[in-house]
């Protein structure tokens, strides 16, 4: 490992991040991160670290950054984001996804020590296709078609892309791209949503669940991934770092083998959790609140997670670990930061009091949208003697 390199890393307070720093520590590399002032999750960095202050959309904050000592030399793993479920259009996200992006190209141009970039992108970029047909890397992003990249926060993934590929082609920058695809394992410190939802499938707190899939690495796996990119990835080239798909359905079967979390019984077919969902974001429009579930959510599920890895294991070496790998070593992770007692989770392994309430939902279809909504309210979320509309309130002042 040459010891007068530094590697530069953005967004190593993140999941990824984390991972990315400790297996840089590993192989004895310099690792220095670049942390937004006041930001409490630095205590997740590891302490050989150094850490540099700054802000992705202040450029001037990002000179110290930057500034290697003479005859040393550095690379870029520019894997910090703003992350939303929200589908709508965020300036903010704009500002730090693609203005961000476009002011680490302009530092790594005007620093000629600095050897590459890779930027971390994510599969949500890329144009979906129809399901059945695997997704490739492509060599061109599109933002602006809603239909095929879907969500604001895909969109400026797209735009970032496609900015740090036409600097390649114009600029001559040194740069390559990696798109993971969902993301879990041990060491997610900030407890992020796959984390969370883990987490409430174990404790027995998530009633029924929905068909679909979706398509999830393991932190390990990604990280491994992306620090490959630096030496082995072309310039100008694109890899995804994928997995293969998974339902929901199979990963708590995983989780009962894992740790006997107790097995949903019912999972809500898409069409239905599409309409419980578009009944309970009307609803959250009158209350200003978030609601319980979302049609942007259900779309994740639907939609075709399919993607291709190939050129990343052939050019790159990557390579994925199991589903039950993952899901044992995050069991186990869990219970070491006391987020679960143990293995012997016999509270969620009794039988679910909503049994025979699922045959209800399902049956409600017919009887119209606020119908469905106001059953899967009652159903799963009233306390004894509330009546919906109480339930309702209740929530939305959570």
């Amino acid at each position: 490992m040459n010891n007068n390199r530094y590697y530069l890393l953005t967004g190593a307070a993140g999941f990824l991040g984390t991972n990315i720093c400790m297996q840089l520590l590993e192989q004895g590399c310099r690792v220095r991160a670049l942390v937004l002032p006041n930001d409490k999750s630095v205590k997740f960095i590891p302490e050989q670290v150094e850490v540099v202050l700054g802000d992705l959309t202040d450029i001037a904050s990002l000179e110290q950054f930057f500034a290697v000592p003479e005859g040393c030399t550095s690379v870029v793993i520019h894997c910090a984001s703003m992350v939303t479920v929200n589908p709508n259009y965020s300036e903010k996200l704009m500002d730090v996804n693609v203005g961000g992006t476009r002011n680490i190209i302009s530092k790594v141009l005007n620093h000629p020590e600095c050897e590459k970039m890779v930027y971390v992108s994510s599969t949500g970029a890329i144009p979906e296709l129809p399901h059945g047909t695997p997704i490739t890397e492509v060599s061109r992003f599109m933002p602006c078609d809603t239909k095929k990249v879907v969500g604001a926060y895909s969109q400026s993934k797209a735009a970032a892309t496609q900015m740090v590929l036409d600097a390649v082609q114009v600029m001559g920058l040194r740069a390559c791209v990696v798109l993971p695809s969902g993301i879990l394992g041990p060491n997610d410190h900030a407890i992020g949503e796959t984390t969370n939802t883990l987490l409430q499938i174990i404790k027995g707190e998530m009633p029924m669940g929905m068909q679909g899939s979706f398509n999830l690495c393991d932190v390990r796996d990604l990280a491994a991934g992306t620090i490959a990119a630096v030496d082995k990835g072309r310039i100008g080239e694109c890899y995804i770092l994928a997995n293969k798909t998974v339902t929901l359905k199979e990963m708590c079967d995983m989780l009962h083998a894992e740790c006997n979390a107790r097995k949903i019984k019912f999972y809500l077919p898409l069409e239905l959790a599409d309409k419980i969902a578009a009944g309970l974001e009307k609803q959250a429009e009158k209350n200003g609140k978030m609601p319980l579930m979302t049609t942007f959510s259900v779309y994740n599920l639907a939609r075709n997670n399919e993607f291709d890895c190939t050129k990343a294991r052939t050019e790159l070496g990557y390579t994925t670990r199991s589903y039950e790998e993952t899901i044992h070593d995050e069991v186990q992770w869990m219970i070491a930061e006391g987020l679960i007692d143990g293995c012997d989770v016999t509270e969620t392994s009794k039988e679910h009091p909503h049994e025979d309430a699922y045959q209800k939902i399902k049956d409600g279809a017919a009887h119209g949208l606020q119908n469905i909504t106001d059953l899967y309210l009652k159903t799963f979320f009233s306390r004894e003697g509330e009546s919906v509309e109480e339930t309702r309130k209740r929530l939305s002042r959570k």
